[in-house]
């Protein structure tokens, strides 16, 4: 027996569709969901780039980077960033989405000053312009994964591969210090890295679905920027190989 008295709505007006206004509804509240979860990636990840450049720019400037150059703690220095991507990303599950933060800013800073050994290599003008000629193109290719519908699932074991394969031809050119070579890798480097930009936009785009409203979410922020974070700064680098002037 209806309540006549219950002021709630108990049907739909000639021609309307609940179930299509609902499912309309639950799509418009993912797709807001999702916009807010690749920004705050973008967010963590831009800031990690700024915070490593200054950090980058202080230690070449004061004088810092100088003082370690040539001697053991330098190698402290070059390979703690690596020591972070490993725990973070093996860690995961174990570390609170407040420790993963906490090591995305201690891994930033760790990369400023691994790479503030470019200011000694490049002029400042030429680390600038390669700076921002990796932002264009990153941004490009992020947005190309994050909008196109063809699947970049089926490259990416190609461009992993391709990664262990510079890295290993990168530790093999250091004995043979060919300068051929180190061009190959510099080109494939960017190629590899343009690619991956595209193809970690588009899994974690995909990865959202999976992540909402769990308590994972927060972790996968951190992570994805890690990710997008390792791609831009990787392709700065092999960039800057073609676009740098020595001092």
């Amino acid at each position: 027996m209806a309540n006549w008295n219950d002021p709630r709505p108990t049907g739909t007006g000639f021609g309307a569709s609940p179930s299509l206004s609902g499912v309309s509804a639950r799509g418009e509240v993912f797709d807001a969901g999702l916009r807010r979860h690749m920004l705050s990636i973008y967010n963590y990840m831009a800031s990690g780039v700024l915070l490593s450049g200054v950090v980058a720019l202080l230690s070449a400037t004061t004088g810092f980077t100088l003082m370690l150059f040539g001697t053991p703690l330098m190698w402290l220095v070059m390979l703690s960033p690596l020591a972070f991507v490993m725990f973070m990303s093996f860690g995961a599950n174990k570390f609170s989405t407040r420790a993963l933060q906490g090591m995305f800013w201690g891994f930033a800073v760790a990369m400023g000053l691994s790479l503030s050994t470019i200011f000694l290599v490049y002029t400042g003008a030429s680390i600038a312009t390669t700076f921002f000629a990796t932002a264009g193109a990153f941004a490009g290719l992020s947005l190309y994964g994050y909008t196109t519908k063809k699947d970049l699932s089926g490259m990416g074991s190609f461009l992993i591969m391709g990664v262990f394969g510079i890295l290993i031809a990168s530790l093999l050119n250091i004995f043979l210090k060919s300068s051929g070579l180190g061009w190959a890798i510099s080109f494939l480097g960017v190629l590899i890295f343009a690619g991956l930009t595209a193809y970690d936009t588009q899994k974690l785009k995909e990865q959202y679905a999976y992540v909402a409203g769990t308590d994972f979410a927060g972790k996968a922020v951190v992570l994805g920027a890690l990710s997008l974070y390792l791609d831009f700064i990787n392709m700065f680098q092999f960039l800057l190989q073609f676009m740098g002037d020595r001092r």
